[in-house]
């Protein structure tokens, strides 16, 4: 007995006409799509705060026009997370477009992840919740199932608990559905999107990725895999490379199961299908994750333009500049960082300059306003030659902090809101071990000499992808081959990665071994300071700095390059 798990959304504003193609392009049970993230929280609780009707995704109500008849009619069932701070109100606009529509569809949602009110101070705090909300909506009937702050991955395991019968400690099953789900989470990232080693592939089929599926079975095992004729690839180094996003240690701990990475079993079943076996369970830990959401302040910033010849000393003196017409209402925090993107007698203006970027922030908005606006415009005609900005700032925008704070299983009022208005309550955790650590594993036996190395790039051995969690970054590293592998691991040690991304040299570094995956995977603390919203580095959700680590240089083996 085979439940097909199928994804039309990795974030708020991905593909609009996934929905259908996913509804028309093969069979499926289950279409699961993922709105949230930690900054589309954010937005959403701004948007709650001019009109408290409001804290959904309203994209998934526009698809639905065209798309709730499509999955009614082939027995699709839909579930997602894209009611946001307000899961009831979309409840209730996807009725009113049922009953517009003349489609007889059963429609519930989850509630209880609010806990704004017991955090003062919060624009939203929303705990993530697992997935038997959905599984109890699902089993009395429910064709529509709308949830506000679960995890990604509960929208693949509430379903598969539904399906298949699991209880709560059946935890080998749901850590493969986890698994699956964490897979699926962030649609055509699994099928070829984002890809280290996209070169390798065939052009023609990255240019309209399909969005993938998860065949998942009863003993939680799953195939990833995706629709016929679709395009992107499936295969053992695209599913690797979205197991490692987003993620930490060996133990991925989640509000149901801890799912143990380190125990997965990656292996090619087929064109465009991988097979995902093995994984271990453990009970969830005894607390839940909340991510709190709050306004930071209000920040700014300009961007000056250096073009040709003595750069260091044209930013040296706006600085000062800037500084001294800054000086009676400084800001709170201020922010220099010069951008050598300039190259010597370059043969246009723009290859010709760097940028010079100030970033300043503050609670009261005037000091980041109007002060830092007139400063910059009145040195148009009296600072370094050539003075220009990419664009002249305006006024202080607000930013957001996300923070991450725990809670007991028993502080959240978990229901499920049935198709018929009854109230189901989704008993908390009965089980929960506390997370710790996973032992490290042995690393592999070093490769027998290979005779010379060459300098050359991390990454024409290494795939790596790379993204934020709160205020921290992961960079997950993979090998292709054992041979690679066994030099990768016992290279690559987090000295060494802290001297190719000098960014990380005073940061807090852990390395987690993932041999299963050939994998490393490093947490880095802080390097995002309050998070995405806060943007408090170029690249604020690290969606590159994996990126920037395989472009760095080091000895290579010739004999793996």
């Amino acid at each position: 007995m085979t439940l097909r798990i199928g994804n039309a959304s990795g974030f708020y504003g991905d593909r609009f006409d996934a929905m259908r193609e996913m509804l028309t392009g093969g069979e499926l049970d289950v279409l699961t799509g993922d709105y949230l993230a930690e900054l589309t929280m954010l937005i959403l609780g701004r948007d709650r705060l001019k009109d408290p009707g409001a804290g959904y995704a309203r994209t998934f109500l526009r698809q639905l026009e065209e798309c709730l008849g499509l999955a009614h009619d082939r027995g699709v069932r839909l579930v997602t997370n894209a009611g946001g701070l307000n899961p009831a109100g979309l409840a209730d606009a996807v009725r009113e477009l049922a009953a517009r529509l003349g489609i007889p569809v059963r429609i519930a949602h989850v509630e209880g992840d609010d806990l704004t009110r017991a955090h003062p101070g919060s624009l939203a705090a929303h705990a993530y919740l697992g997935g038997f909300g959905i599984a109890a909506c699902l089993r009395a009937g429910a064709e529509v199932v709308i949830t506000g702050r679960v995890t990604d991955a509960a929208l693949v395991s509430g379903p598969a608990a539904a399906h298949f019968g699991w209880q709560p400690d059946a935890y080998d099953r749901l850590a493969g559905a986890v698994v699956a789900g964490h897979v699926l989470e962030c649609g055509a990232q699994a099928t070829g999107g984002n890809y280290a080693f996209f070169g390798d592939l065939e052009p023609r089929r990255l240019h309209r990725p399909g969005f993938p599926l998860a065949e998942l079975h009863e003993d939680g095992t799953a195939v990833i895999t995706k629709h016929p004729g679709t395009g992107g690839v499936v295969d053992v180094g695209t599913v690797t490379a979205q197991l490692l996003y987003e993620t930490g240690g060996a133990r991925y701990a989640g509000p149901d199961v801890t799912a143990r990475l380190d125990t997965v079993r990656l292996t090619q079943d087929g064109p465009d299908r991988v097979r995902i076996e093995g994984v271990r369970g453990e009970a969830p830990p005894p607390e839940l994750k909340v991510g709190r959401n709050r306004l930071g302040g209000f920040r700014n910033e300009v961007t000056f333009v250096l073009t040709g010849l003595d750069i260091e000393d044209k930013a040296a003196l706006v600085r000062a500049q800037m500084t001294d017409a800054l000086a009676k209402s400084p800001p709170a925090e201020t922010r220099w960082d010069l951008v050598r993107t300039d190259r010597p007698d370059a043969p246009t203006e723009e290859t010709a300059s760097a940028l010079l970027r100030l970033v300043v922030r503050d609670q009261d908005p005037e000091a980041v306003g109007r002060t830092l606006s007139g400063a910059a415009v009145e040195l148009a005609l009296a600072s370094y030659p050539g003075f220009h900005v990419l664009a002249p700032p305006g006024k202080g925008a607000p930013y957001g902090v996300f923070e991450d704070v725990y809670v007991p299983h028993g502080a959240v009022d978990h229901v499920a809101v049935l198709h018929d208005g009854r109230r189901v309550r989704v008993p908390p955790a009965h089980d929960t071990l506390v997370l710790d650590e996973a032992p490290q594993p042995p690393l592999p036996e070093p490769l027998a000499p290979t005779g010379p190395t060459r300098r050359a790039p991390l990454g024409r051995v290494a795939g790596a992808r790379s993204g934020d969690k709160g205020g921290n970054a992961n960079v997950g590293v993979w090998a292709r081959t054992d041979d690679a592998w066994r030099w990768l691991a016992l290279t690559l040690t987090v000295d060494l990665f802290r001297e190719l991304l000098p960014e990380t040299a005073e940061l807090p570094v852990t390395r987690h071994v993932l041999p299963n995956l050939r994998a490393l995977n490093f947490v880095v603390e802080g390097i995002l300071g309050e998070g995405v919203a806060a943007q408090h580095r170029f690249d604020p959700q690290a969606k590159a700095l994996g990126e920037w680590l395989r472009s760095r240089h080091l000895d290579i083996p010739e004999a793996l390059l």
